[in-house]
């Protein structure tokens, strides 16, 4: 499971020994390294193919000169980090796993990977896809799985905030000041108008004429109404997209888990429903700046900019992306056996201990009978029972 925290790649500088100093030196060279990169780099990709590349290569370049055994570095498909992400979310649940006792297994559940540059929805579905290219082929423990894939690009919460940033400044003006009603009011921040723009997500924005190193200064006033009008001209509900029926509840993970647990912490609300969802995006989007900081100070501004974490555990795509590669991920069933569930202990136990109970009254009855010298049909009864459960 994913235990990082900070952003991409470049987050690893002054921290790449970290590894050498948790993974014992005999055991160095027999653990396998592999540099899976996703949509940030996908991005990276579209807009500069050669500086892509060569980041790939220098990193790779980089992991070589440890003492760990890499294995190479590409760059995911949607589909294949959607498809990652759902099977991490199903091993994870112990739906996978075939039970020679009982039902071969439960039914799979859908995934909703909410990162920074895209959103990843993945399940299962019955009905006819007609991207094939959607599709992943898997066979996992003895089962034949088609998880189906619908990735966007430039939907993930970073690109969005800068998507409704660059949407902003379009609409108010280059500067040198703009509104947000994202931001908690009194939040102010100073930015180059690259940071905006220099993204493929926004790059067809900007203003004319563009300088990139024109100063831009953002101020936060935390309006809710005026954040839901502006956000929702992100998103394009007519276009013309291939869709299936989602089969079961998917589970939400990466920013909506973030998102969840700093409503709570900032709110007190537990969402568990779209009303209290919106009551508590209503609750936050009133508080100011300074109170927002007094109610979670350590977490405020890594959430704001979707780089907070909860919690050393995460469900994601890197888990799966490993175990497949290495194939300690089973194709074909281990015939594990799964832990007998509470009751069927307990009747295993009662099984056990009634013969124990019973046998002294057995043989206090027999002695008994013996001194009586009676055979009636009673002992008779009694001493098939016994007979049955010894």
């Amino acid at each position: 499971m994913s235990t990082y925290s900070g952003g991409g790649i470049y987050s690893y500088a002054g921290e790449r020994r970290g590894a050498l100093q948790n993974i014992p030196k005999s055991r160095n060279r027999l653990t396998p390294v592999y540099l899976g990169a996703t949509a940030g780099m996908r991005l990276l990709n579209i807009s500069n193919p050669t500086e892509s590349e060569q980041i790939l290569k220098d990193v790779g370049s980089k992991l070589r000169t440890y003492s760990f055994d890499f294995r190479g570095e590409t760059i995911l498909s949607g589909q294949e980090e959607g498809a990652y992400g759902w099977v991490n979310v199903n091993y994870l649940l112990d739906n996978f796993i075939k039970v020679r006792f009982s039902h071969p297994g439960r039914d799979t559940v859908g995934a909703l990977d909410f990162g920074g540059t895209s959103t990843q929805i993945t399940f299962e579905t019955t009905d006819v896809v007609e991207d094939k290219s959607n599709v992943l082929d898997l066979r996992l423990y003895g089962r034949d799985d088609h998880p189906y894939t619908q990735s966007f690009l430039c939907y993930g919460r970073d690109q969005v905030l800068r998507r409704l940033l660059a949407h902003l400044v379009k609409t108010q003006g280059a500067g040198p000041h703009i509104s947000h009603p994202y931001y908690p009011a009194g939040f102010n921040v100073s930015m180059k108008l690259d940071k905006v723009f220099e993204s493929p997500c926004t790059a067809d924005q900007r203003p004319s004429p563009y300088s990139p190193q024109v100063s831009l200064t953002v101020m936060g006033t935390g309006n809710y109404q005026q954040c839901l009008g502006n956000m929702s001209k992100l998103f394009f509900l007519q276009g013309q997209i291939e869709q299936s029926l989602v089969s079961s509840s998917p589970q939400a993970f990466s920013a909506f888990l973030y998102t969840h647990v700093f409503l709570k912490r900032t709110t007190g609300i537990t969402v568990t429903s779209p009303i209290l969802l919106e009551g508590a995006v209503c609750t936050v989007c009133n508080m100011s700046f300074q109170e927002m900081l007094g109610k979670a100070p350590d977490h405020w501004l890594p959430c704001l900019f979707g780089r907070c974490s909860a919690g050393d555990t995460s469900f994601g795509w890197a888990l799966v992306y490993m175990l497949c590669l290495s194939n300690l991920l089973p194709g074909e069933s281990t015939g594990l056996r799964k832990p007998l569930p509470p009751k069927a202990w307990s009747c295993l136990i009662f099984l056990f201990v009634l013969p124990i109970l019973v046998a002294p009254g057995y043989l206090l009855l027999k002695t008994y009978q013996k001194k009586k010298g009676s055979s009636s049909l009673f002992f008779i009864i009694l001493d098939n029972i016994y007979v049955q459960l010894m």
